[in-house]
């Protein structure tokens, strides 16, 4: 039986996880919307439905608030990924047909709410000393993950071969300004023509 002020503590915690949610999804959706010159800690609790007071106690900074919005965003972006490989798993997918999924879900990833809000404060970082020591250290985490991940994504005998940290870097920066293209030219990613050239060109070298 759990103790009363055990259930009281538990209830808590769980109040503070709710509304530091709140806010982190908050910050995302202004960054995204309106851009990090427009996203200020006011916006971001206006759309939280927070006091001031709240959300200073989780993040005292404007900085380390949007930096802990995308990488929040991220982790989310992460667990689909893991939770994709675990059906994969299941299915035994291998060969030609592991490397065009893995390459689709790997594009999709460029399609998501946290890239955008990441090339804000990436963009912003360059002339802002305080939010680029926040972001150095956390993308540093970050890309440590996301290269984890994408190592399982394609499995233990594809990422196993040789060149396959090459071509999991060349994946990475082509569909990144692929992405970047996309806020000027606005088009469809399912029908991007860059797609079948990323999967030939993971194909050839990797079943090689």
């Amino acid at each position: 039986m759990v103790a009363p002020e055990q259930r009281v503590a538990r209830t808590q915690q769980e109040r503070r996880g709710h509304t530091r949610a709140l806010i982190l999804n908050a910050a995302v959706e202004c960054l995204v919307a309106d851009g990090y010159e427009r996203t200020t800690t006011v916006t971001v609790q206006a759309r939280a439905g927070v006091t001031r007071g709240r959300l200073l106690h989780h993040f005292p900074s404007r900085a380390a608030l949007l930096v802990a919005a995308a990488q929040h965003l991220a982790s989310e972006r992460i667990s689909e990924m893991e939770r994709w490989i675990a059906e994969s798993e299941q299915r035994q997918t291998t060969g030609a047909d592991r490397i065009d999924r893995a390459t689709e879900l790997l594009w999709e990833t460029f399609r998501q709410p946290y890239f955008w809000a990441a090339m804000e404060l990436w963009h912003a970082a360059r002339t802002d000393d305080e939010l680029r020591g926040e972001l150095a250290p956390t993308e540093r985490e970050l890309g440590r993950a996301v290269r984890h991940v994408i190592e399982t994504m394609y499995g233990p005998e594809l990422s196993g071969h040789d060149s396959f940290a090459e071509v999991r870097d060349l994946l990475l920066t082509s569909m990144r300004g692929v992405a970047l293209s996309y806020a000027v030219q606005p088009r469809d990613p399912g029908t991007d023509p860059h797609l079948p050239m990323w999967k030939r060109l993971a194909r050839r070298t990797l079943l090689d």
